[in-house]
């Protein structure tokens, strides 16, 4: 082992073979005979690669590396091998009001580093690169050796056993997405899986997935994140992992094992058994902003290797041009996703998750700061171009969360992009709870929101439709509470927003009242019926199948424990709402019109006398969009050219958020009688009927208060 040295003792020691650069490819590349070690910095002086072994207390090697071309600072070392543990420390410039924080003192990950040994121990602010201790913060430079505290990247070789098990490739209009974080999935004892809260556990579950039907899985954050210090002195957990650090490298919390290389191995594994079942990955990425926060922020990697070049930096008269961070993410820094270099970060990331570990898409957070063109959105932006051009990723699937603090860009990606519809979440959730003047609105959500996405080129499964996400209530919440109740999170409940759209049903919290349970199970099954009857891309948060509850808590990204854990006797409790999801799902693949390709027009079709999608109020006559007061809207789709086993039919959907029951005149088709299929209103098994009651007498149908009911005509 070499001591430690200090920042001006630095120098190369070690008795390895080291060679000029062999390879184009940033990170550690294993090449025959050893591994290229290849880092990015433009600004700074010196640059040196330290090695470690499995301990990754001290380093073993220490090397110079020499700038080359572009200012890629690489170098070849013979005899490392996969599994080997390594950091840098970077010499520069500490000058923050020109936007320079190099401390070679502090022991940095590699940017493009495919998996990270330890976790950051940011005892005693060790990891900051300024004294805290001083007057002026962030202006004097901390001197100690962060080195035993840091986290170490990791040379992995990409070879794994795939089995032949290739990616399911499932339309993008046949999507069903289940938004589940790997540790929540399993944690809770009630799993009763072997590995419980990681990537093997996942695995263990697949069958769950497989029998509600769903065929994606959207997975929070499971790219190496930075566990926050703010929240760890509180006692609290940098949960849900929107603090990335190691854009290659997956979450090795997660991981059963500790050896250094398990996570990338584990990940792999879950995609394999994933892709096995049909089902796909699709990862929720945060490239707006990383783990470093502010300026009184730790520096782990980006800050200490290229502050003005990976972050957007601003400053006042006082305090110099570029002491401060951009701050449109909310989370302390913004990515400077305007540079060449952290546009090429970011593609080589996602086309490394998309071919090396073989996910399949996935879902931007605050997607609007990426598609920046000085400083504002555009559909013109150079990532946007990026993508498009990329042979690659311009074909998996791509979702966007478009807003971030500055801007709301829902209906505003381009061609090939799809979008979390937050319309269609707080329209649907107004309407469902009774609101007034929501008919019009509604309409355009149930049918794909072409008011959204029609006007240029996209189609309903750009939308992705949710009525419930990890950010806010559960299902079972938004029915059972008020208010939020995030008094846990230590932020005097102001955390967390207060636009909830939510009802209690008469009662806040839990409560062992039958009319009121009864009342919030059927507004659930109303919510799951607009999920999946609707055209577009439905996504579902993991666990409102079963009721899970987050005891009133919508903003649980800090809480590791109950508050998120699935706690799965609520499957066996609810059982009833699972077969009655399950069943939603399953419907909505058997009818192939609810995932048409194509926006309904409300014409007829090559001259049929029936258009594929016709409005009705309550005596078959339109509905008055203009009386705000109406709170239910009827309609009828023409399945008579969709594709199917069963011939022509049609279905007929009855949306009541009234208190008062609703008589609703059918339109009659000869030979074609209606068959009731779904009635919220009535106990399980009765509720959704897989082949359905036929109705007596046909022309008319009372639809009981706060329901929903679906009817189909055809002939069985």
């Amino acid at each position: 082992m070499l001591r430690l040295l200090s920042a001006v003792e630095l120098k190369t020691q070690t008795n390895k073979k080291i060679f000029p650069s062999r390879s184009e490819q940033l990170g550690a590349a294993v090449l025959e005979g050893g591994v290229n070690f290849s880092l990015y910095s433009r600004h700074a002086k010196e640059v040196f690669l330290l090695l470690f072994d499995a301990q990754g207390k001290e380093p073993t090697d220490i090397i110079a590396v020499e700038r080359g071309e572009d200012n890629i600072w690489a170098v070849f070392v013979q005899g490392v091998e996969p599994g080997w543990l390594y950091g840098y420390k970077v010499k520069g410039a500490y000058n923050p009001h020109e936007g320079m924080r190099f401390n070679a003192g502090k022991l940095l990950l590699d940017p493009y580093a495919k998996a990270v040994s330890g976790d950051f121990q940011n005892t005693d602010n060790i990891l900051s690169g300024y004294d805290a201790e001083s007057e002026d913060k962030d202006m004097a430079p901390d001197s100690r050796d962060s080195t035993p505290c840091a986290a170490k990247s990791v040379v992995v070789d990409d070879a794994f056993d795939w089995k032949g098990i290739s990616k399911p490739a499932v339309p993008k209009e046949q999507l069903i997405v289940y938004e589940v974080h790997v540790k929540d999935f399993t944690c809770h004892q009630s799993s009763r899986v072997s590995q419980p809260g990681t990537y093997p556990g996942f695995i263990e579950k697949i069958p769950h997935l497989k029998e509600l039907g769903v065929n994606a899985v959207e997975l929070l954050p499971v790219q190496q994140f930075y566990k926050s210090d703010f929240l760890s002195r509180k006692g609290l957990a940098e949960y849900w992992g929107y603090n990335t650090i190691g854009f290659f490298a997956p979450e090795n919390s997660y991981s059963s094992k500790r050896n250094s290389c398990a996570p990338v191995e584990e990940f792999k594994t879950m995609v394999r058994e994933l892709h096995a079942a049909g089902i796909e990955v699709i990862l929720d990425v945060v490239y707006n902003h990383t783990g470093e926060g502010n300026q009184l922020g730790p520096t782990v990697c980006f800050r200490g290797i290229d502050n003005p070049s990976y972050y957007a930096l601003r400053g006042t008269p006082r305090d110099g041009p570029y002491r401060y961070y951009l701050n449109d993410s909310g989370c302390g820094n913004t990515l400077n996703v305007e540079h060449p270099m952290v546009t090429q970060l970011i593609l080589n990331s996602l086309r490394y998750w998309a071919e090396v570990m073989q996910v399949d898409g996935f879902r931007f957070d605050l997607a609007s700061i990426l598609a920046r063109k000085k400083g504002q959105f555009s559909q013109n932006s150079i990532f946007f171009d990026a993508i498009a051009r990329d042979p690659v990723l311009s074909k998996v699937k791509l979702i966007a969360e478009p807003w971030d603090l500055t801007t709301y860009q829902v209906g505003n990606f381009p061609k090939g992009w799809s979008e979390w519809n937050g319309k269609f979440r707080d329209t649907v959730r107004r309407f469902n709870k009774g609101d007034a003047g929501q008919l019009g609105d509604v309409a355009w959500r149930l049918s794909g929101s072409a008011d959204l996405y029609g006007d240029d080129g996209r189609k309903p499964f750009n939308s992705v439709n949710f009525i419930t996400c990890h950010d806010g209530f559960t299902l079972n919440d938004l029915y059972s509470y008020n208010q939020k109740h995030n008094q846990d999170n230590q932020e005097n409940n102001k955390d967390g927003t207060d636009d909830n759209h939510s009802w209690n049903c008469h009662i806040e919290g839990e409560t062992d009242k039958p009319d009121v349970l009864r009342l919030r199970k059927q507004l659930i099954k109303n919510a799951f019926c607009c999920l999946m009857f609707s055209l577009g891309t439905p996504m579902l948060m993991g666990g409102d199948e079963f009721l899970r509850t987050k005891k009133g808590n919508n903003n649980t990204y800090c809480q590791d424990n109950e508050y998120n854990w699935f706690d799965w006797a609520f499957l066996k409790k609810n059982l009833d709402i699972f077969t009655f999801c399950q069943k939603a799902i399953c419907f909505r693949k058997k009818y192939t019109i609810l995932h048409d390709k194509n926006f309904f027009t409300g014409k007829d079709r090559d001259g049929d006398l029936v258009p594929d999608i016709a409005w009705f109020g309550n005596d078959l006559n339109k509905p008055d969009w203009k009386k705000s007061e109406s709170r239910c809207i009827a309609f009828q789709l023409d399945g008579s050219e969709a594709k199917s086993d069963f011939g022509n039919y049609h279905l007929f959907f009855i949306y009541n958020a009234a208190d008062e029951v609703q008589p609703i005149k059918l339109p009659r088709h000869e030979g074609m009688p209606w068959h009731r299929m779904v009635d919220t209103s009535l106990e399980s098994g009765k509720d959704f009927m897989e082949k359905g009651a036929l109705l007596d007498p046909q022309g008319l149908y009372y639809a009981p208060a706060r329901s929903v009911v679906v009817l189909w005509g055809g002939k069985i």
